[in-house]
């Protein structure tokens, strides 16, 4: 895998990623005035995403904060922030992540992303040009002397593992798909009113996709031992763990609208 910096601005970019308004490959010809500074808002970018990737090494640590869920025809597994579309619960006024919530490597790496060269099997950095800390008066440059600084080189060097971990995290879902392991699930939450009685029906939160702890158990021994053997089995677990933050995400999503309600999945 080769990830040139320096690419003369001749690649195009296809395709949308979360979060990411104008990227481009990162060159010291057109970009080699420019670098970060620090904003007032630094993760405000964040406050529109309800839901992000996760990676399958991150399983652990994010089962603390959310729940863990697999979305869409490729099984995506995304850390759940909010309930709605274009809310995130975890971000405050100041555009930080509330304190002790984990902050998903997805998030950590932008503004910069890889992409990939159309014609070849390279990687290209990009970065968001519209991102808000990329300035053409920064603090730290992406370039000296037409070479990439530290900075830069350390963010391709985020980059390559996170794509190391994306394609492990394909791998993992592959395995699950292969074993069956998936099935469909849904969470509610019952509106009640302040003295805790029913004032309505349940309402649906979200369908999603989640491994089936019933299937889990069920595996032959030797899958099972294939499971544990390949360092799956560790995810599953804190994967099905994870989805008891349900209750929490629901609960901070009736604190920050009106009615008091109780999560069911």
């Amino acid at each position: 895998m080769t990830t040139p910096t320096t690419t003369g601005g001749s690649a195009a970019l296809s395709g949308q990623v979360l979060f990411y308004k104008n990227p481009q490959p990162l060159s010291a010809e057109d970009h080699g005035g420019l670098g970060v500074k620090q904003i007032p808002q630094p993760f405000g970018f964040l406050r529109e995403a309800h839901a992000v990737p996760v990676t399958v090494t991150e399983f652990g640590v994010s089962a603390a904060s959310y729940p863990i869920i697999f979305v869409g025809e490729e099984r995506t597994p995304v850390a759940v922030m909010g309930v709605r579309q274009g809310e995130n619960l975890y971000v405050d006024a100041n555009g930080l992540v509330l304190e002790d919530h984990y902050i998903p490597a997805f998030v950590r790496r932008y503004p910069f992303v890889f992409a990939t060269d159309e014609g070849s099997d390279r990687l290209l950095l990009c970065v968001d040009r519209s991102a808000p800390m990329v300035s053409n008066q920064p603090e730290v440059p992406f370039f000296q002397n037409g070479q990439p600084t530290q900075f830069t080189n350390d963010a391709i060097e985020f980059c390559k593992e996170f794509e190391r971990q994306r394609r492990a995290t394909v791998d993992f879902v592959k395995i699950l798909r292969d074993m069956d392991l998936f099935e469909q699930k849904t969470v509610t939450f019952q509106p009640r009113d302040p003295q805790g009685n029913n004032t309505g029906p349940a309402q649906k939160v979200a369908d999603y996709w989640a491994i089936s702890e019933e299937r889990l158990n069920a595996l032959a021994p030797e899958k099972f031992l294939e499971l544990r053997n390949n360092g799956a089995l560790g995810a599953c677990y804190a994967h099905l763990v994870s989805l008891l933050n349900w209750s929490k995400v629901v609960n901070r999503a009736v604190r920050a609208a009106p009615q008091p309600a109780e999560a069911v999945s």
